[in-house]
């Protein structure tokens, strides 16, 4: 099943192609999209047509980083009520908290993590949506909105300490080291902000309880209606767990609001284990990260939470009948 996203950040593409003197009804057509998607925030495309309209606004614009262009336009208020929740959060880890449990309201193509090591903190972002093209824009869109998005919950003194990318180097590293001004890994394990922990514990200012609540309960209504199927609503956990490295059943309940003895009466009456379920999301996530990085087979096993490169290659040949190695050759030869 095609993930979607919600079209709030991505308003700014016709009028970015407009200034870059490119007609975007053009492109709109030319990608099988109606131009008019861009006229409300609160319209959705599929990751797919997201794929192909960026890759036509990079060869119709010229411009290699086109999506970051997009990205730098956004912030918290483009992610629509899980964006105003986060800002009206009594501090910033459960205003991030808050962010990457319901992003899947507003993105369900991808997975926004955070990881908190010692002294540092990672925001994260993954995506597991198969066969999308232009991956490295959604990634530079992605890391431009979630660098405004902190500068809005932590003050304009916040800043990362470094920028990870999972694609290549660009040719001009430029425009990034303009917009981020702090030091940026290209080809790296993951796509991230990383920063002192500290900033975690920062109060928000201007916060409205009253309002929170509000947007506490609307957000419940539309977790309710948005995740009537219960094993997809079970996938988005997992891939946000496993890209965390805790993806129990203990931590899976804990995220429910059930106990583990009732998520595995629930999955058993679907015919399902919970090992299955995450054997799953661990292929789709493998593919993902094969197909759109250059991760070395050592990183992407201990992204997987395995104990051995030979553990992860054994378990990939179970599930696609080749081994990572032999997968990934044969999509460069396709």
């Amino acid at each position: 099943m095609d993930g979607t996203l919600r079209i709030g950040p991505l308003i700014p593409i016709p009028q970015l192609l407009r200034e870059m003197t490119v007609d975007p009804i053009d492109v709109m057509r030319e990608a099988g999209i109606d131009p008019a998607l861009f006229e409300d925030p609160e319209n959705t495309i599929s990751f797919t047509a997201l794929g192909q309209v960026l890759s036509l606004c990079v060869a119709r614009s010229g411009c290699p980083h086109f999506g970051l262009l997009v990205g730098r336009q956004g912030g918290i208020s483009s992610l629509g009520i899980v964006g105003l929740l986060s800002q009206h959060s009594p501090d910033v880890r459960t205003a991030l908290r808050n962010f990457v449990l319901h992003l899947h309201l507003h993105d369900r193509g991808a997975v926004p993590t955070l990881e908190v090591q010692n002294e540092t903190a990672m925001l994260g972002y993954t995506i597991y949506q198969k066969n999308v093209a232009s991956t490295d824009q959604i990634y530079d869109g992605a890391m431009a909105i979630a660098f405004n998005l902190m500068k809005t919950l932590c003050g304009a003194k916040w800043q990362p300490s470094e920028v990870l990318f999972c694609h290549a180097e660009p040719v001009d590293r430029e425009p990034y080291r303009a917009f981020f001004k702090v030091p940026l890994r290209f080809d790296a394990e993951r796509t991230a902000l990383v920063f002192p922990a500290t900033w975690l514990d920062q109060p928000m200012q201007g916060v409205n309880p009253q309002l929170r609540r509000i947007l506490e309960a609307e957000i419940e209504t539309l977790n309710v209606l948005s995740d009537g199927d219960f094993v997809s609503q079970l996938r988005r956990i997992l891939q946000s767990l496993i890209v965390a490295g805790c993806p129990s059943v203990d931590q899976t309940a804990l995220l429910l609001a059930m106990h583990r003895r009732t998520l595995n009466r629930r999955l058993n009456a679907l015919g399902i284990t919970f090992k299955q379920l995450l054997d799953e999301t661990r292929f789709e996530i493998a593919q993902q990260l094969l197909r759109d990085t250059r991760m070395p087979m050592v990183d992407i096993a201990v992204s997987l939470n395995y104990a051995s490169t030979s553990a992860f290659t054994r378990a990939f040949r179970r599930w696609s009948g080749a081994t990572p190695a032999a997968w990934r050759a044969a999509l460069q030869h396709d």
